[in-house]
């Protein structure tokens, strides 16, 4: 029996460039619409300072700087709503640099690993709706939801300038969920 010779055609390597996902990138109206995922519901903090309780709970450094995005899940309960995980970002340019997403564990949801990569999710949304080209994040022990959204590990000199000397060990960068892009490519931006 002989072989096909035939091949798959080659990825089209443009179709994952950071101005084809600007170009379909979701508006910010439909970007920042709440959502609800099993009984949670996530949406953007009006006052992003809400969350700074969590982040204080699970040790992780709130941001000194301007926030740009912020998301909180949120759980009912016999008193009305309660906050149980959020995410913020701060800018430069184009790169956005995540904190959190952190979640409670006390009462709060089955799941916190699911209820982090919800407001991932959502704060990637929200981002790219902003424009942006990199979105970088600190481990956390979250391995496993940075790579299910196409983080990967990069070195600490990728980050810009003006997000950089933040606390964290490690950082995660994703460009549109798709591994195949280089720091060549995100030099040159």
């Amino acid at each position: 029996m002989g072989r096909s010779r035939s091949r798959r055609p080659a990825p089209d390597l443009d179709a994952s460039s950071p101005e084809t996902r600007r170009s379909s990138a979701p508006s910010l109206a439909s970007a920042t619409l709440p959502r609800v995922w099993q009984g949670i519901g996530y949406r953007p903090l009006p006052d992003p300072a809400a969350a700074r309780a969590l982040f204080d709970f699970a040790a992780v450094a709130w941001p000194s700087t301007p926030l740009v995005l912020a998301w909180g899940a949120y759980v009912a309960g016999v008193r009305g709503e309660r906050l149980v995980g959020a995410v913020a970002a701060e800018r430069d340019r184009g790169d956005f640099l995540l904190h959190g997403p952190v979640v409670s564990t006390d009462d709060g949801p089955d799941d916190p690993l699911e209820v982090a990569a919800q407001l991932l999710a959502a704060a990637l949304d929200h981002a790219t709706a902003l424009g942006a080209t990199t979105v970088f994040a600190r481990p956390q022990g979250l391995d496993r939801v940075w790579v299910r959204f196409g983080f990967i590990p990069v070195p600490e000199v990728t980050l810009p300038a003006p997000l950089a000397a933040r606390t964290g060990v490690g950082l995660y960068a994703w460009r549109g969920g798709s591994a195949l892009w280089t720091l060549r490519e995100a030099a040159a931006n």
